[in-house]
Formats: structure tokens, sequence, C-alpha cells
């Protein structure tokens, strides 16, 4: 039989070497061995404590400095979930970051109106013809001097009653002016289609009656013209009908040249579209 010396519970079981409930080495039983010798029926009765043939070589107790009970130390814990979970939330956001500044950004620097696109609103005369002359000697004029037009930019739907306040009418040919002398002096066609009327008729410098068409076909580029001014303009006003008078004085290589004008234009699909003009030089 072993006991334990710290708990003093004993065991049966020889295979046993430490007590199961503290870790203890185990040792042989003394009072058991005494036992054994005084049964023995010798008669001798011994002058100490009965020690067993083994017991001197019994190691001492020794603490185990390993053991540790059950259940004071729960698992460790993984710390690499955690660290897989922050990565993916960083990556999660930097990909957020970048796909909503690819949708706002351009959004952002769309303009909202293509203030580049040069405005050619001048009424250079009467004629187309004498537009195209006329537009020879008007050269290219800084965008930045060319007022919007307003009208034929936000025109309104076909089925639109024309305008009737007068100042309002000014205004509005005015700028047509404007926009008609820069696609002259740009040459512009798909401009001058939208400006003239369908039945547009100018005449030329030598009082030849001219149709939209050959006006459009005969159309040059120049840039001899520095500036323009348009002055003492006045419109009529009769319903869908409208005569703007005036005169323009253009800027060529340094000396000023006058002419007076006088344009018809029409009420027609929302805006107002030019039918004829004419031109005149003043000495």
């Amino acid at each position: 039989m072993k006991r334990c010396p710290t708990c003093n519970k004993t065991y049966t079981d020889p295979n046993l070497s430490f007590c199961i409930e503290d870790g203890t080495p185990l040792v042989r039983d003394v009072s058991e061995d005494s036992t054994d010798v005084s049964s023995s029926g010798r008669g001798e009765t011994p002058a100490g404590p009965s020690v067993g043939a083994g017991d001197w070589k019994a190691p001492g107790y020794q603490p185990p400095g390993s053991y540790t009970p059950p259940g004071s130390v729960g698992p460790k814990r993984k710390v690499w979930p955690w660290v897989l979970g922050i990565v993916g939330v960083l990556i999660v956001g930097i990909v957020g970051i970048a796909v909503a500044a690819a949708i706002l950004l351009p959004r952002m620097m769309r303009p909202s109106v293509d203030r580049n696109t040069p405005v050619s609103n001048a009424n250079v005369g009467g004629n187309d013809n004498e537009r195209a002359d006329l537009n020879a000697n008007l050269g290219n004029k800084n965008s930045a001097d060319v007022p919007t037009n307003t009208n034929t930019d936000t025109e309104d739907s076909g089925d639109s009653a024309p305008p009737a306040d007068a100042d309002q009418v000014l205004a509005q040919l005015t700028d047509l002016e404007n926009e008609w002398t820069v696609a002259n002096l740009n040459a512009d066609k798909k401009k001058l289609e939208r400006i003239l009327a369908d039945d547009y008729v100018g005449l030329t410098p030598e009082g030849k009656p001219e149709g939209k068409a050959e006006y459009l076909r005969t159309i040059k580029r120049d840039s001899s013209v520095e500036k323009w001014d348009l002055d003492d303009l006045k419109v009529t006003l009769r319903g869908d009908r409208a005569t703007l008078t005036g005169k323009i004085t253009l800027r060529v290589e340094g000396k000023d040249v006058v002419y007076n004008f006088t344009d018809k234009f029409v009420w027609r699909d929302g805006r107002w579209q030019a039918t004829s003009s004419q031109v005149a030089l003043v000495q």
C-alpha cells in the first residue's frame, strides 16, 4: 500500500506513483509494514518505528513545478481572425472611397454651361451675300467679347407664342445679331443653318437676290476684323414678325468701317429666324 505524505490518502494500486489529488509522489505506508512484522509470530518487538526496506531510498517530497490544477487555465484565443477582420474592413473602406471618388469627381468637374463655345450673333447686313463680303472683313472676334445668346440656347417649344415685349425682343435680336456675326467670321455653316430661315433671301453687293443655300455654299472664314460694335439699334414688332435696324462698326486692320443694316425676323419653331437682310456702307 502507498500513501500520500501531503494528504495522507492511501492507494492500493502498485502501479500508481503520484497522488491523484495533488500530484505528490507516493511513499510506502510504514504502518502497514509494522503490522506485517508484528503479525509474523516471531515475538520480536522493534525498538523503534519500522521502516520498509525501500523507504530509505524514497525521494523527499518535491512539489511538481509544472503541475497545473485542472480548469485553472483556459484555451488560448487565436489572434489572426481579428487581424484578418481589421484588414478586410480597411480594404472595403478604401475601395468604397475610390468608387465614390470615381463617380463624384467627373460630375463636379463637368461645367454646367459651355461658355467656351463662341456665340455668334451679329447681323452685319441685310444681304446674306453682303454678309459674306462683310465677313471677309470681319475677322475672328474673341469669344470673351461676344454676349451669350440666351434666346437660341433656351428656346421654347415650337408652339410657343412670340414675345410681345419690345424691350425683350430687342435684347434677343441683339444677341442673335452678335451670334450671326461670329458665325459669318468663322464660316460656321451649322450655326448659320439655324439662324437663317429656310425662306431667307438676301441681296448680293451687286443687288442680286440670293437664297440660303447659295449663301451657305459661298461663305468663307475671315480673320481680318479685330472687333465690332452695334449701335443705334431699334426694333419694330408686329406679332410674330420683327424688324431690327442699326449700325455696325468694324475694326479692320486699325481702321473703322461702318455699315447701316436692316434685318427682318420671324418667330418660328420657338425662336427668331432671319428672313432677309440689307446692308449699306456708310461713307
